[in-house]
Order: structure tokens, then sequence, then C-alpha cells
């Protein structure tokens, strides 16, 4: 099921090349300055600290043990899915010819990239800390990867159509937030790991969205390149068809 949605992902963004058009991408109004635009990842990011390094009633095993004994024996792998709806949102709102701030090739070179950032400092501080999850699996938590990644995907989606659809843009947060609720509620990850993966994820997408060098490169510009793809399933493996046109 996790690789059909990836396969999806990608075929619904393939299909879209080639299919641009500049009625749909809308002059963006000017940015708020990074440290303003800092302020709420930040401030994510020192409570999950404050809270995975407090004792007493603000400590993360004191809240992980209040909100088990209201939420006992919960389990569910939505969350496993969850975090690609705001990417997947991202999409499907192309193919609808929703305005947005960039075309669809800068929207997923923007996603990769602040992805891969994303993740590096995700995992490199995983096995730094070696924090232990609630419930005993491994050490392997702090900061929650799925609540960082959901973040990436939403801040992404509210960059694109923060300026021509403001309730789809917050609509990829909802799905980023519940993402990071169940990982608590599954007992998979502290508050902080929530909290801190949140602000870095937002974090990381905003600073690639400031990069210039960034804005320029796009290998498809000026060419009448399609590119058809279509997702395959043969033998329990899942694949992707593409045939490329210039």
């Amino acid at each position: 099921m996790r690789k059909l949605i990836l396969v999806l992902l990608l075929f619904l963004h393939f299909t879209s090349f080639g299919q641009k058009d500049s009625l749909n991408v809308i002059t963006p109004k000017p940015e708020k300055s990074f440290l303003k635009q800092s302020i709420v990842p930040l401030s994510l990011i020192a409570t999950g600290l404050f809270i995975n390094y407090s004792n007493g009633s603000f400590s993360k095993e004191n809240l992980q043990e209040k909100i088990q004994d209201k939420f006992p024996n919960f389990e569910t792998n939505v969350d496993d899915f969850l975090l690609f709806v705001p990417a997947l949102t991202m999409y499907a709102a192309d193919i609808f010819k929703v305005k947005s701030k960039n075309d669809v090739f800068t929207q997923t070179k923007y996603l990769a990239i602040a992805g891969i950032a994303n993740n590096i400092i995700t995992i490199s501080l995983k096995n730094i800390t070696k924090e232990q999850r609630p419930n005993e699996w491994e050490h392997y938590s702090f900061p929650s990867g799925h609540t960082s990644n959901a973040f990436v995907m939403a801040t992404v989606l509210h960059h694109e159509f923060i300026d021509s659809s403001p309730w789809l843009a917050y609509s990829g947060y909802l799905f980023a937030t519940t993402t990071g609720i169940l990982r608590v509620l599954n007992n998979k990850h502290w508050v902080s790991d929530v909290l801190v993966g949140a602000g870095i994820g937002i974090m990381v997408t905003d600073l690639v969205y400031r990069l210039e060098p960034l804005k320029n490169w796009n290998p498809f510009k000026n060419k009448k390149a399609q590119v058809f793809m279509s997702p395959t399933y043969n033998d329990n493996r899942v694949g992707l068809y593409a045939n490329i046109q210039f």
C-alpha cells in the first residue's frame, strides 16, 4: 500500500509535465523576513526540547502516561499514509488547474530538496540522541521522521497556494498535525519528538524556498517535453512505465 501511494504521487507529478499553463502560475506576494517566518517552527522546537529534557509534570514520560491512560490500546497505521496527503493534494490541485506559485517541476524540485535535507537532519539527530521510543521498541525516537516529513509536504503546499487558495494551503497542516498526533497515540513517539519534528520540517522547507540558485534551475524550461507515466503492477511488484517525448 505504501509503495502504491508513492507510485500514484509520481504518476500525478509526471503526467503534469508538458501541461503547464502560464495562467496557473501566480505572482507571489512579498515574503516575510526569515526571522518572522521562523517564529512558529522555532517555538515548536523550543517547546519540544523543553519537554524532552524536563522533569516532573512537564516531562515527556508524564505526558505520555496521561495520554496513554486516556487512549489505552490505541493502534492504527493510518499515520504511515496520512503524511503523503499534502503532496498528493498539491499535485491534484495542479491537475485541476488551481493557480500556484510555481510550475509542477519547481514544486517537485523544492519538495525533493526539502525532503532530502529534512531526512538528513532528522536521521542524524536520531543517531546522535538515540532516544528510546515510549513503546521501548528501539532507540530511534527523537525527532519524529513521520511528522517532519509530513510538515515538509504541508509547508510546500502552503507556499504554493497561500496566495491563491488559503484554505487549500493550510489544509496540509491539518493532515500533518494529525500524523503527529497519531504517532503519539500509537505510543511510537513522545510529544517532544513530534513537536521538534514539526519545527524542523517547516523550517527546512521555508529555507529551501529562499535559496535563490534553486529558483531558476529547470531543464524542461522552454522545451516542449512531454512525459507520460503510468503505474504498473506485475508479480506483486509495483513500478512505473515512462514515455518521454521531446
